[in-house]
């Protein structure tokens, strides 16, 4: 295959999507840098990781949510699987693919891009904010290197504003009946000037302030109050 096939086959249409894998299995196979990284990325996820591998389990890896298994791949290790991930050598990540296709299962292949179902992006997280770059495979080291420059614009601060975003959420869902006064109140909140009074005066408040502004529409909603 020529690199222009491989270009051409890298820019099939990508549909982005964020999962729910709390309490979901999810499984690995391979333990080196790779398949360890790709666990440890699902653990934080929620997922419960089955990991398959040559590697001895290393004392530093305990938890239930982890079952490292140190045996050779079998197709049977893909039982109760949601998503699967090969991250051996190519061979195995080859009969991996495969058996995962003849489960209906969505499968990463590591080292062929092409050859799996979905790309795992590079992905930058500030509490409940994350986002996804994603080349579609085409260049890795570039989509970590567009994470860590947006690493450099949305901090941690970033991260504690829409955590308080989400706290006020329910508040005005609850305080403010009409559709389009929620609507343009949470407009309002999303401006970058609550997030450069919340650098300067913190969360706390912050926190006051937006209350009070749902209460002041509220009171001015006119019977329009739930």
């Amino acid at each position: 295959m020529s690199p222009a096939d491989v270009a051409r086959g890298l820019r099939l249409p990508m549909f982005p999507v964020f999962l729910n894998l709390k309490a979901r299995r999810a499984v690995v196979i391979g333990g080196g840098a790779v398949g360890r990284r790709k666990a440890a990325a699902l653990l934080r996820a929620g997922a419960v990781v089955r990991l398959v591998c040559l590697e001895p389990r290393p004392p530093d890896r305990p938890g239930p949510e982890l079952e490292w298994l140190h045996e050779p791949y079998q197709a049977g290790h893909l039982d109760g699987a949601a998503l699967v991930f090969a991250a051996a050598s190519g061979a195995v990540n080859g009969q991996v693919a495969r058996d995962a296709r003849d489960r209906g299962l969505w499968v990463n292949v590591a080292d062929d891009p092409e050859a799996g179902d979905f790309f795992v992006p590079a992905a930058l997280r500030r509490g409940p904010l994350t986002l996804a770059v994603s080349t579609s495979g085409a260049a890795p080291a570039l989509a970590r290197d567009i994470r860590r420059r947006l690493g450099a614009e949305f901090d941690e601060t970033f991260g504690e504003w829409v955590a308080l975003l989400a706290e006020v959420r329910p508040v005005v869902l609850a305080r403010v009946a009409d559709a389009a006064r929620r609507r343009a109140l949470f407009e309002r909140l999303c401006r970058p000037g609550w997030l450069a009074r919340f650098r300067r005066e913190g969360p706390d408040a912050v926190r006051s302030a937006i209350l009070e502004a749902v209460e002041t529409l509220a009171a001015d909603a006119g019977g329009e109050v739930s």
